[in-house]
């Protein structure tokens, strides 16, 4: 049985696309980007748990109570010549903060990337989120200093996919 300490970690499932989208508004809020936040539990439903996912994710639970999520999609490095994983969200309750709960969800995610033939996971942390970014670099990971992301949404995307 699942104990705060030990949470019940495992891929999610349609039934858990309410309490996922919980979540995600919980970063959301966190960072201050509540007005951005777009999705509907619909959205994760259609896009995580059709006939097509565009995603998958791994969910902690302590007894029914969904407490972290780790949300990742296939990703594939033309220069490693290899396919990976993308992780876009991970979040933990405040509540079960500092109990390795992330770190677990992340080991999980690699495990299912072996799994499935892929051998790297990529992320991306916010600028302001020094505490996430000494979590990931205490995983091993590093900062590509030679790259920058880049978003084209909205008008701009609009305009070039009419073109």
């Amino acid at each position: 049985m699942p104990t705060q300490n030990h949470p019940e970690i495992r891929l999610a499932q349609k039934t858990d696309a309410h309490a996922i989208h919980a979540m995600l508004y919980e970063i959301a809020a966190a960072t201050g980007c509540e007005d951005k936040f777009k999705s509907t539990p619909a959205d994760i439903i259609r896009d995580g748990f059709g006939d097509h996912p565009s995603f998958e994710a791994m969910i902690a639970t302590n007894g029914e109570t969904p407490v972290a999520v780790c949300l990742y999609f296939p990703s594939y490095s033309t220069f490693r010549g290899q396919a990976g994983l993308y992780i876009q969200d991970l979040y933990v309750a405040p509540t079960h903060r500092g109990g390795g709960f992330a770190r677990k969800l992340v080991s999980h995610v690699a495990k299912r990337a072996r799994e499935t033939n892929k051998s790297y996971i990529r992320l991306s942390v916010d600028a302001n989120n020094l505490i996430g970014q000494r979590f990931y670099e205490k995983l091993g990971m590093f900062h590509a200093d030679d790259e920058r992301i880049f978003v084209l949404d909205g008008p701009s995307f609009n305009a070039l996919a009419n073109q």
